[in-house]
C-alpha cells in the first residue's frame, strides 16, 4: 500500500522528508541512505545541511547513489558525483569512503555494474530517496518493453535527454547513456520515499499510482513495495482526484 503525503508547498514537503531522514540517522548505528540527484532533492540536501549545522552528524552514515552519467569524470560540473559533493557531501561530516556513486568513466562498464551490485549487497539501503521523470522513470530506468533488475547501462530516452538540457550548455553536450541501479535493486530498500514537486510531474505521479504496474511506467513498480511514501506538493497532487484521493493534506500529518 503506497502512502501519499501532500503539502501546500515543496518547502513543507522537503522539511517532512528531512525530518524522516534525521530520525533514521539518529536511531540507527550505521544507517544507509539511497540518494538521488536532479532538481527535486536540492532543497532536501539544503535542509539536511542546515540540520547538520544544528548538530546532526553524518559520520556514521553510508550513502549509495542511484546513477551516474556515462563519460563524465567525477569532477565534471554536471556529474552526479560532483552534484552530491556540491550540494551535500562537502557540507557535512561524512567520509568520502562512505559515499558511493557509479563510475561513469569506467573502461569496462559491465564490470562497473557488477562492482556496484556488490556494493549494494554489502550496504543494504535503509531508506531510498527517489524523484520521478516526466515519463515515469526512476533512477534512469526508462520506459521499455522490459526493465533490468540489477545495475546496468541504459540509453537515455529522448525526452529525458531534452529535459536534462537545462543543466548543459547545448543539447549535444548531454550524455546519452548512464549507469543506473535496476528496479529490483531499488525495491530492495527497506523503505522508499518518492518526492515530486510541480504541476509538470502530476501526470507521471497519477500514472505511477493508477493501479496498473507496467514497464511503460517504471515508477508503477513501487506499488509492489511494502513501505513506499509519495511526498508531493499541491501542484504535483492535482490529478490525485482522478484516483479518488483528496489532493491536500495537513502539513503535519504523520
Amino acid at each position: 500500500m503506497v502512502k501519499i503525503r501532500t503539502f501546500e508547498t515543496a518547502q513543507l514537503a522537503t522539511v517532512y522528508v528531512a525530518a524522516i531522514i534525521e530520525a533514521l540517522i539518529t536511531a540507527h548505528e550505521h544507517p544507509v541512505l539511497g540518494l538521488a540527484t536532479g532538481s527535486t532533492p536540492v532543497q532536501l540536501y539544503r535542509q539536511l545541511v542546515e540540520f547538520h549545522h544544528q548538530g546532526l552528524h553524518f559520520s556514521h552514515v553510508t550513502t549509495v547513489n542511484l546513477d551516474e552519467y556515462v563519460g563524465l569524470s567525477a569532477d565534471h560540473p554536471q556529474s552526479y558525483r560532483r552534484f552530491m559533493y556540491d550540494h551535500l557531501f562537502s557540507h557535512i561530516d561524512i567520509s568520502p569512503e562512505q559515499t558511493f556513486v557509479p563510475n561513469g568513466q569506467a573502461v569496462d562498464l559491465a564490470a562497473e555494474c557488477a562492482r556496484y551490485d556488490k556494493i549494494l549487497e554489502a550496504h543494504p539501503i535503509d531508506l531510498q530517496i527517489l524523484g520521478i521523470g516526466h515519463n515515469g522513470h526512476i533512477g534512469f530506468n526508462e520506459p521499455d518493453q522490459a526493465l533490468q533488475t540489477k545495475t546496468h547501462v541504459v540509453r537515455l530516452a529522448e525526452d529525458t535527454i531534452v529535459a536534462n538540457t537545462r543543466f548543459f550548455s547545448r543539447l549535444e553536450d548531454v550524455p546519452t547513456q548512464a549507469i543506473t541501479m535496476g528496479i529490483q535493486s531499488i525495491l530492495q530498500a527497506k523503505a522508499i520515499i518518492l518526492m515530486a514537486f510541480g504541476s509538470d510531474k502530476a501526470a507521471a505521479v497519477r500514472r505511477a499510482l493508477s493501479g496498473e504496474v507496467s514497464t511503460s511506467v517504471p515508477a508503477s513498480f513501487l506499488q509492489m513495495h511494502p513501505q513506499v511514501t509519495f511526498v508531493l506538493d499541491a501542484e504535483a497532487a492535482v490529478e490525485m482526484k482522478m484516483l479518488g484521493r483528496d489532493p491536500i493534506y495537513s502539513a503535519l500529518e504523520p
